[in-house]
């Protein structure tokens, strides 16, 4: 599938501009910075389909891809939360466009909640995991830069983060740990999103 067609579809500043929701979603959130644009870049096997960035908060609407030919499915890079150089009235608004289109998107399928291995889960991502909990929008959570930290870190920021993640009702059992730059967890993530996408079909 990802092999095949990945083009950019549109960004969405405000729910207004959401494209019509034809097809299931599987959007990806996290603190800024964690990697999410470089995670999809690796997922769909592009260079720079979705624009990485070294500055917090660069990412500031709802981008949106097509996977398919035709469409198949989508993918949702959403803006990071937790920082941003961004006045507090623009900060504020991207939240609002976050949590109402986590709330009430109908195509949600899954969402991707992006966890930095190298500082595990941090309080903003623990609202971001209550929120889904309360609005029942089923999550997997994914550690990124696995690669950045020894093994035994690694290990045991992955069962830290298992073991919070059993408390969540909304979160996947499943944690995956990837590495974008080295191509780690990559396949058994690209698995698990075709499969949720599938399943929403």
């Amino acid at each position: 599938m990802f092999s095949g067609r990945v083009d950019f579809l549109l960004s969405a500043p405000q729910l207004k501009f959401l494209p019509e929701p034809t097809c299931p979603e599987i959007a990806f959130c996290g603190r800024s910075n964690v990697g999410k644009s470089t995670l999809l870049n690796a997922l769909t096997g592009r260079r720079s389909i979705a624009r990485a960035s070294v500055t917090p908060g660069r990412t500031q609407e709802l981008n949106f891809f097509e996977v398919g030919e035709p469409t198949q499915f989508r993918l949702v890079d959403m803006p990071g939360y937790g920082f941003a150089k961004a006045p507090v009235k623009v900060v504020e608004r991207w939240k609002q466009l976050v949590r109402t289109y986590l709330r009430g998107r109908q195509v949600l399928a899954r969402t991707l909640v992006l966890v930095d291995s190298r500082h595990g889960l941090k309080d903003v991502d623990r609202e971001m995991m209550k929120m889904l909990d309360e609005t029942a929008v089923s999550y997997r959570i994914v550690l990124t830069k696995a690669d950045k930290i020894k093994a035994s870190e690694l290990d045991a920021v992955a069962a830290r983060t298992a073991e919070e993640a059993r408390k969540h009702v909304a979160a996947f059992p499943e944690l995956h740990v990837t590495s974008a730059e080295k191509g780690l967890g990559i396949p058994e993530l690209r698995a698990a999103v075709l499969a949720d996408t599938l399943g929403a079909a």
